[in-house]
């Protein structure tokens, strides 16, 4: 059988970051309220109207994103189709500003608008992930270590949050495939748990006593396995910003946002399903599995519609994220 290929948006539309740079204030969100607030996993309360950045021009083709010499992306192995009538693909990226002052990362804050702010001292470099668990060949790297064994590539992925906020980002990284056939996992081992840095002094919401620190996700193996799913270590071309999840983070773009842990620090094969954040915290909300899928409602709101950071109309939910093609063997 031919292997499956996977639509993802044209390079060509990628909006340059410079274009950017004189945009409007930063983006305002309705203010949380109540528990609802609390409990959602990508922090914009169900009923309250996406904050709509300022519309994104139209470049023309020959422009490429501006890449610095940190990073040297290389173009994905993946094939891309033509995209079809039905879904989004061909729309420009997500700004570079949007995707840095919209976020969601509940060690620093409950909010979205101050993440980029109070992130600005993160340390996230030097910086080391543990990769062990059930393996024949357990490793520790440094992230030097790491970017120079693994090529990046550029990969552009649909991100869609459990709040029905959704974005197009064109990430950098590498397919956690790699690294995973690498350390040889033993034949027990069916999971992957993934836990990120819990750091105090620098974390500020790490006060928080009411959520299961720290944040751990996980994913089946074939799941981590699969091409789509990528170790992320920059956007834009540039270093992955510390409001995104720097130095690396999880992309599984698939499945609903919180799944994507950032600032990993382990990365450990196991044999049984693996206690993860969201799923802890509140399991009749968010499932260990957190599929896009728009026929399965969350308990308190729609998940058939999502709102396109951007744009001021909605547009309706792909099933598993647009991906369905390449993924849905899974299930």
């Amino acid at each position: 059988m031919s292997k499956k290929t996977y639509p993802e948006p044209a390079s060509s539309e990628i909006t340059p970051e410079a274009f950017y740079f004189n945009r409007r204030a930063l983006l305002k969100m309705a203010g949380m309220t109540g528990l609802a607030a609390l409990l959602t996993a990508c922090g914009l309360p169900p009923g309250t109207d996406t904050p709509t950045p300022s519309a994104i021009p139209t470049i023309p083709k020959s422009i490429n994103p501006t890449a610095l010499p940190t990073i040297t992306p290389t173009p994905s192995t993946s094939s891309s189709s033509t995209p079809s009538s039905q879904d989004e693909l061909g729309n420009p990226a997500t700004s570079f500003h949007d995707i840095t002052h919209f976020n969601n990362y509940y060690e620093f804050s409950l909010g979205k608008e101050d993440v980029a702010q109070l992130t600005e001292k993160f340390k996230s470099s030097p910086w080391q992930i543990e990769v062990s668990g059930l393996v024949h060949r357990p490793v520790t790297f440094g992230m030097e270590d790491l970017l120079k064994k693994y090529p990046q590539e550029e990969r552009i992925y649909r991100l869609r949050c459990v709040e029905t906020w959704s974005m197009v980002i064109p990430w950098t990284g590498f397919p956690l495939a790699k690294l995973l056939k690498d350390v040889e996992p033993t034949g027990d081992a069916k999971y992957v748990k993934f836990t990120t840095a819990q750091l105090p002094d620098e974390m500020p919401g790490l006060g928080n006593s009411m959520f299961p620190w720290p944040y751990t996700e996980g994913l089946r193996l074939d799941e981590a396995m699969h091409d789509l799913t990528l170790l992320a270590t920059g956007l834009y071309g540039q270093p992955l910003p510390n409001q995104d999840g720097a130095p690396i983070r999880l992309v599984a773009p698939w499945k609903y946002g919180f799944k994507s842990a950032k600032a990993l620090v382990k990365i450990e094969l196991v044999a049984a399903q693996p206690a993860t954040f969201w799923n802890t915290f509140s399991p009749r909300e968010y499932d260990f599995y957190a599929n896009v899928d728009p026929n399965v409602p969350h308990p308190r709101w729609s998940q058939a519609f999502e709102q396109r950071i951007g744009e001021t109309s909605r547009r309706n939910t792909l099933l598993l994220n647009g991906y369905a093609s390449q993924v849905e063997s899974l299930y």
